[in-house]
């Protein structure tokens, strides 16, 4: 079995409960609110905005015996700059506050997963951020077109304002996840295969209680209302 392979095994758990998730099956099935949408979006540039951090953190904590890896992730630095900025894109075309967005930070769960990953590849291995990877392009590709698709519908959405970030993430992820299933199948360290196993577990974990944060945040504010 290869490691990609395993990656997918090991972590199919955590997988299953995040797709199972009840938000994220009724965005699938019958979209949500624009409110939700918009504080989806929201949550995404919080992490989003990490992503060439994490990259670049990831990079410094490498070897030389790493050359392989540091030049992937100098390749995915270049390909992720400025995707958080796509996201402000897409909230203001939904009528949302871009800047009050830029100016706060996310809900805890998303704090959470950030924090982790920068601990993982700190602490554990710079192998780690390969797991967040695993998680938010897998998911993505898996996902994301479909979701758009269904969101539109029930926005009442003809074109593609406020989803270049969610529409470019559908098509564009399919590559990122051949790419990622190649790096990955070179990784034949244990202790950096167990890193990225161990950080993807987490973050499927907290990615799920990120959308449920949203919805449950969205459910008080409908019934004060």
């Amino acid at each position: 079995m290869q490691f990609f392979e395993r990656l997918f095994a090991e972590t199919r758990t955590e997988r299953d409960a995040f797709i199972a998730t009840p938000v994220i099956q009724r965005a699938l099935r019958q979209g949500v609110p624009a409110g939700m949408y918009i504080a989806f979006l929201g949550q995404a540039y919080h992490h989003v905005r990490h992503t060439c951090r994490l990259l670049g953190t990831a990079v410094a904590r490498c070897t030389d015996r790493d050359q392989r890896y540091i030049n992937a992730l100098l390749e995915y630095i270049e390909e992720e700059r400025g995707h958080e900025e796509w996201i402000l894109d897409d909230i203001r075309a939904l009528g949302g506050d871009a800047e009050a967005v830029r100016a706060g930070q996310g809900d805890l769960p998303c704090r959470l997963m950030v924090a982790y990953v920068y601990y993982a590849i700190e602490h554990v291995s710079p192998y780690a951020m390969l797991g967040m990877v695993h998680v938010l392009e897998g998911m993505s590709a898996a996902l994301a077109t479909a979701a758009a698709g269904t969101l539109k519908t029930a926005l009442g959405i003809q074109d593609g304002r406020g989803f270049s970030y969610l529409g470019s993430h559908g098509s564009l992820d399919q590559e990122h996840v051949a790419f990622f299933r190649d790096l990955v199948n070179g990784i034949d360290d244990p202790i950096a295969q167990e890193a990225i196993i161990e950080t993807a577990r987490v973050v499927y974990k907290l990615y799920a209680d990120m959308f449920s944060t949203i919805e449950a945040r969205h459910a008080a504010v409908s019934h004060a209302a």
